[in-house]
């Protein structure tokens, strides 16, 4: 990838999801991560505003305001300062499982977030959409936060359509 793209991407089919995994060293100690990952004070630095209710089946609603895009889901698993998961989805929608784990590196951590995503979606889109979410998270807790990359967001997105072509047999 050239520097204006961002972090890599791994693909690969689940019966008929198409599954893509990225993962980041974040330079910050697991109970930040996880904090910026449920706090409703702080999702809108990197992703929207909006709540988590932190136990499975509780509440997920996320508002990206101008864009129409609203989240409103349940948690399905959680074991809180290392996973949480739930659907990026609203009501009607199919199922797209996204999966967060924290894992502790030294003085950072290892950061992976896995979707699962319906056959007939843009994976290279998703994939690089939570990726320009990624980046915009760990600047968040660099304290410099940064707006969406909507130029490394394409970029990226252009390779992972590459890699979902090559790597997903559909």
């Amino acid at each position: 990838m050239s520097d204006a793209q961002l972090g890599p991407a791994t693909f690969f089919r689940e019966g008929p999801m198409v599954v893509a995994t990225l993962s980041r060293e974040i330079a910050a100690d697991p109970q930040a991560v996880w904090t910026a990952l449920t706090a409703p004070e702080l999702l809108p630095q990197w992703l929207a505003p909006g709540t988590i209710e932190l136990r499975p089946g509780g509440a997920v609603r996320l508002d990206f305001g101008d864009s129409g895009v609203v989240v409103d889901s349940t948690v399905s698993a959680v074991e809180p300062g290392r996973l949480l998961e739930y659907s990026w989805s609203g009501p009607g929608e199919p199922q797209r499982p996204v999966r967060w784990e924290i894992a502790p590196r030294g003085a950072a951590v290892d950061l992976t977030l896995t979707l699962k995503l319906p056959p007939d979606e843009d994976a290279g889109r998703s994939a690089a959409g939570w990726a320009a979410h990624l980046e915009m998270l760990a600047c968040a807790l660099a304290g410099v936060p940064i707006k969406f990359p909507f130029e490394a967001f394409k970029a990226t997105r252009d390779a992972y359509r590459d890699l979902v072509g090559v790597e997903v047999a559909y």
